[in-house]
Formats: C-alpha cells, sequence, structure tokens
C-alpha cells in the first residue's frame, strides 16, 4: 500500500487505542467519540486488509497482525518525527512538535520548569506544536521508549534499557488521613491501634509493600493509577494513603489532610527527565532537553 497522509492519521490513533488498553479508554485521549473510533479503525482494517483486534463483551484484543502493524506504527510514526526534525534542522530552524509525557500533579510542585521551559521554546521559535501527555508513571517511559514522546518527566526506580534518566529533584511523600478517618484527630498513644487496622490506597507508582515494608495493612480494596485518585480516597475518610507533599499541602492547609507521623512514615522518589539514548540528537530533542534542565536548575 502507499502511505498517505490519511493513513498516518490511522495509524496514530490505533496506536492511542493500543496503548490505552482499548477504544472507550482512548475516547478522553483522542477528544473524539466511540463510534467514530470504531469508525477510524474500521476503515484502517480495510486499508491494510487485515483484522486488527477483536473487540467486543470478552474486552480488546489484538490479534497477530494487530501486534505487528502495531510495531511497525510504532517505528513509521518515530521516523516521520524525525525526518520533520531533520529537514527543520537542515535550515538551521527550530520548528517541529514537542511531545512531552509528564506524570500527574507536577504542576503543583514550585520547582517544576515545564512551564517555563514551554515559554523558553515558543520564545526561541514560533513554528513549535506542543503536546502534553499527562499519565502515569510507568507509561512515560513508555511514550519515551517507543518514540511517541520526544522525552519524559516522572518518577522511576527501576530503568528501562535504552532510556537515560537526569534527577532534577527529589519529591517527598507522607502518609496522610483526612478529617473523618479515626486517625485524623486521635492521640498519640492511640495511633499505633489505629494504625494497624487502617487500610492503605496502594499506588501504580510503585510497589508500596514492598519498597517500604512499613508494617501496614496493604491488603484492602483500594488502589489507584494516579494522585488525584489516592485524593478521592483518602477524602473518602476510610483510608489513609502517600501522595506528594507539595500535592498534599493544598488540603493540609485547608484543614482536611494531616499527615501521620511524618518523621516516620514518609519517603523520597526522585523526579526524573527521561530522554531516549536513540533519538536525543535532532536541533529539537537537544533544545527541549536543554531548556528542561535549564528551568529546573533555576
Amino acid at each position: 500500500m502507499q502511505v498517505q497522509d490519511v493513513d498516518l492519521r490511522l495509524l496514530r490513533i490505533f496506536v492511542t487505542i493500543v496503548e490505552s488498553g482499548g477504544l472507550s479508554a482512548a475516547e478522553s485521549r483522542l477528544n473524539i467519540g466511540r463510534s467514530t473510533i470504531s469508525a477510524h479503525l474500521s476503515d484502517l482494517e480495510i486499508r491494510l486488509g487485515v483484522t486488527l483486534c477483536k473487540r467486543g463483551r470478552s474486552g480488546f484484543e489484538l490479534t497477530e497482525a494487530g501486534r505487528v502493524t502495531y510495531q511497525a506504527s510504532l517505528q513509521l510514526l518515530q521516523q516521520c518525527e524525525s525526518f520533520a526534525a531533520t529537514v527543520a534542522g537542515s535550515r538551521h530552524t527550530l520548528s517541529g512538535r514537542v511531545t512531552i509525557a509528564i506524570v500527574d500533579t507536577l504542576i503543583s510542585d514550585p520547582r517544576c520548569g515545564v512551564a517555563k521551559a514551554i515559554a523558553a521554546l515558543k520564545n526561541k521559535s514560533s513554528n513549535l506544536q506542543f503536546d502534553i501527555h499527562v499519565c502515569e508513571a510507568r507509561e512515560v517511559e513508555t511514550a519515551v521508549a517507543n518514540g511517541r514522546s520526544l522525552v519524559g518527566i516522572g518518577v522511576s526506580r527501576h530503568h528501562i534499557r535504552g532510556l537515560n534518566y537526569q534527577p532534577l529533584h527529589p519529591e517527598t511523600n507522607y502518609l496522610y488521613c483526612a478529617a473523618g478517618h479515626a486517625l485524623f484527630d486521635c492521640a498519640a498513644k492511640d495511633s499505633s491501634k489505629w494504625l494497624a487496622q487502617a487500610e492503605v490506597v496502594t499506588s501504580n507508582y510503585m510497589r508500596d509493600k514492598e519498597i517500604r515494608n512499613d508494617g501496614l495493612n496493604y491488603q484492602n480494596s483500594a488502589s489507584a493509577y494516579h494522585d488525584e485518585g489516592i485524593a478521592h480516597l483518602i477524602l473518602s475518610g476510610k483510608f489513609i494513603g502517600y501522595l506528594p507533599e507539595h500535592y498534599a499541602s493544598y488540603w493540609v492547609e485547608k484543614g482536611l489532610f494531616r499527615a501521620i507521623q511524618p518523621e516516620k512514615y514518609n519517603y523520597q522518589i526522585p523526579v526524573v527527565l527521561i530522554t531516549s539514548k536513540s533519538n536525543s540528537s535532532s536541533p529539537l530533542a537537544k533544545a527541549t532537553i536543554e531548556e528542561l534542565q535549564r528551568c529546573h536548575r533555576d
């Protein structure tokens, strides 16, 4: 088949569907309805002459042809981005799409320099487009590894081969409870009893019990993939959980959250700039990385 503009658009939609885990989950990322997404997927299958996935009540599952097409799509789209960046570099102008994958809630951290870096890049060139993808920690690394994002900013303890990780600043997390929870107003002498009974929200950022081994009850009915989800569960007054200090401060200042024995229940994890070892040499990638490094230093 001859690859045309419409095919590239359909392939981008297909990649988003796969990385979202299905058509329904891709709606918010694509900002189009499920019926339209389904029609685009059908159009792509007709263009390629293969069935890419099984979809229905049993869920979303790629066929073998779908898995091959997904990997080939990643390579093709990355090559398109590389082509655009190379041509722009030959004109000695900064142009192209700045794609940044970033973990949620960092906007509340005053040390986060993403907004300043965007402003600096815009001042350097008016020929830039920006695509900011807010996602959970593991997806940040995946987006950089498969070339969907130029750079990523997130947290990681287990590094992926082929990626570079540069620490930007440490993020301190404390254990919080909310007004209405037994721990919120209990006396210090009673806290151990209530801690033994409290249910802790588990997070997708890390395997909490394995890493911290803090003796808390992680065998519970609550989990979340994002800090906002953890905050909702804590606000219910039925769970306790770890949150970044900068993010939880909003509810602490309103008297709705309280850190539980902060000298004991805390951990630090580095916020890192994630780049690809094979896709960081273009003028656009270099400029983006340099501005993000500079703005976080400042």
